[in-house]
């Protein structure tokens, strides 16, 4: 019988072969004299039908959408949801002015954690990655060209997991809030959350 330690030891390795541990909050920031004269009027957000999804509970699955944080449902429909409620939120922070405009996002990744995931520690990331782009909500003319922004951070698991779990910071407010913080600042506002860590996850 394999002793715990070496259990443990085959699974780090096992993760180590197959998921990537560089990731980063990154996007390049509209210019603020730009979007001064905004206000937003409308978001929208497509998770297309073509990202593969799954509700398997591995270590690393390998798929576009891997969401577990809440009940078993149209799994993109509720990523759309959740990045459409954070881009509302930052761009309403953001934005001032008085020239409507719209924002349009297609999900490229939606990978957050698994409940094994959830239930180990030190590893674990939210893999988050969309497209964006600002249209004039009048005329439907493009304000700035199509941008990939790259919103990944790391994941609250074990007993830090526990406890947002217990304050009602569950993943989906987590990943809400992240959203949020980076597109406030990719509109010129608030504080620059962009950064690069090393975290093995997907």
């Amino acid at each position: 019988m394999l002793k715990p330690t070496f259990l443990a030891l085959g699974l780090a390795l096992s993760l180590a072969g197959c998921a990537t541990s560089n990731w980063e909050t990154a996007y390049e920031q509209v210019d603020p004299a730009q979007s001064a004269s905004w206000r937003l009027a409308a978001v929208d957000v497509s998770a297309p039908a073509s990202l593969t999804t799954s509700d398997v509970d591995g270590y690393t699955p390998d798929f576009d959408i891997v969401w577990h944080g809440e009940p078993a449902g149209d799994r993109h429909a509720q990523a759309a949801a959740i990045i459409k409620e954070g881009i509302e939120r930052g761009a309403r922070s953001a934005l001032h002015g008085r020239k409507g405009v719209r924002i349009v996002a297609t999900i490229t990744q939606f990978h957050a954690i698994t409940p094994t995931v959830r239930r180990m520690h030190t590893v674990g990331v939210h893999n988050i990655q969309y497209t964006v782009q600002v249209f004039d909500a009048h005329s439907g003319a493009a304000l700035t060209e199509p941008q990939n922004i790259k919103a990944e951070f790391p994941a609250l698991v074990g007993k830090a997991g526990d406890d947002a779990d217990a304050a009602r910071n569950t993943q989906r407010v987590q990943i809400v809030n992240h959203v949020a913080a980076v597109t406030q600042n990719w509109l010129g506002k608030g504080a620059d959350p962009r950064g690069k860590y090393s975290r093995l996850g997907r």
